[in-house]
């Protein structure tokens, strides 16, 4: 074989080994001619494209269909003034989506305004210009303009002491709940802040085993007509209610089991995984095929549980971490196989993308900031019909984002 054949030969092996071959196929003069035999020539373009075709037969899985995530700084837009006064978030302790529409609410602490927005003496604003708090419980659009907030008016409920946790269900109606130290108990209201029903009340907590009292509770969902509560700061469990009538159906702790309110070590990620939830259990999302996962945060992990309460396994996140955990909520990507879960890690600033079939991490973006795209206290997300991430930031984070999928699966 001539030197020139040999070194054609060679270069034409580096050419197939790559995205190169695609251009290749369209244009073929680009391949060291000498390398060929005449007739082998003139078929180059049809074998070109058979191996490009069996490349792409054999692109391992799971590794271009990773769902990719940016942030989106125009969203939300510029908040509305109020009488020339600017109106602006407190800590966002909660975040949904509207089913029927797409819209986003928030729930927010009007209270946590800072010393320099709202003066702590006098109640009232700082400036002529700043501050007054955005309503406890705000509507924006898809575009991220603002529709509409409201708070406690009106007679027959107890509003909650410290705001925490937001869902809507599928006829509209807007579920609350507080975790401060009497906060025990969730709220029903229509869209537009009218008052329906209330489960639980404000005082001393009757413990993880009530069957009428809740215990702080962090989250709520409405599936199937059944109210499923993570509950919560105070209680170790899951319970469940009539989402019509408040009725008591049924309640579980860690795996499956009756849980108790002794006192539970610190977490130690070189200790087996405790037999009960931690406080606070702090997010509940059922999948498709009625699989209710929870947030145990400062264990670090995710129980999965059939709607009556049957354990099934268990996925941990970022092990090492301790403090205030790193499951601070969790949502299902929205194909139809819901191949991912995403996990607000609150702690170290981070969202993962965990594939929900064996729990193991094939993504993650943010970081510890104040930037866009950056957390402080990422403490809740939601997710669109588009798979596209809302997050809400508690601490001195105090603000809300929209990240937009790109790519990928949902």
């Amino acid at each position: 074989m001539s030197q020139t054949r040999a070194k054609g030969q060679r270069e034409v092996a580096l050419l197939l080994n790559g995205t190169k071959l695609r251009t290749l196929i369209h244009n073929p003069e680009e391949l060291p001619m000498k390398a060929f035999p005449a007739a082998l020539v003139r078929m180059l373009p049809a074998l070109l494209a058979a191996l490009l075709l069996s490349a792409c037969a054999q692109t391992p899985p799971n590794t271009a269909a990773v769902p990719e995530f940016r942030a989106d700084p125009a969203w939300p837009q510029a908040m509305p003034d109020r009488n020339g006064m600017q109106l602006v978030f407190g800590q966002v302790a909660g975040i949904a989506v509207d089913p029927r529409n797409g819209h986003v609410w928030t729930i927010h602490r009007p209270g946590t305004l800072l010393p320099d927005e709202r003066d702590p003496k006098t109640s009232k604003p700082m400036t002529h210009r700043c501050c007054e708090a955005m309503p406890p419980v705000a509507e924006f659009d898809a575009q991220g303009r603002f529709v509409r907030g409201w708070g406690p008016t009106g007679t027959g409920f107890e509003w909650p002491k410290s705001e925490h946790g937001i869902f809507i269900d599928d006829d509209g109606n807007v579920w609350i709940a507080g975790n401060g130290d009497n906060d025990n108990q969730i709220l029903k209201f229509t869209p537009d802040g009218k008052f329906l029903m209330q489960i639980g009340h404000a005082g001393k907590s009757e413990g993880s085993n009530s069957t009428t009292q809740l215990g702080r509770p962090a989250h709520m969902i409405v599936t199937r007509g059944e109210l499923f509560v993570a509950d919560g700061y105070g209680n170790q469990r899951v319970v469940v209610f009539d989402a019509a009538t408040g009725a008591y159906k049924r309640h579980w702790g860690a795996y499956g089991g009756r849980p108790t309110d002794e006192k539970m070590p610190a977490y130690d990620p070189a200790q087996p995984p405790s037999r009960q939830f931690s406080n606070p259990v702090h997010c509940v999302r059922m999948s498709h095929e009625d699989l209710l996962y929870v947030c145990d945060r400062a264990n670090n992990r995710i129980q999965v549980f059939t709607r009556a309460g049957e354990f099934k396994h268990e996925f941990r996140v970022e092990t090492p971490t301790l403090a205030n955990g790193s499951v601070w909520d969790m949502v299902l990507s929205q194909d139809p196989a819901q191949k991912f879960m995403y996990v607000a890690d609150g702690a170290n600033g981070r969202v993962y993308i965990l594939r929900r079939s064996d729990g193991q991490q094939v993504g993650q973006f943010g970081r510890t900031g104040h930037m866009a795209g950056e957390f402080k206290w990422v403490h809740n997300m939601a997710i669109d019909g588009q798979g596209n991430l809302y997050t809400a930031e508690v601490g001195f984070g105090r603000r809300v984002q929209k990240f937009v999928r790109s790519g990928g699966g949902f």
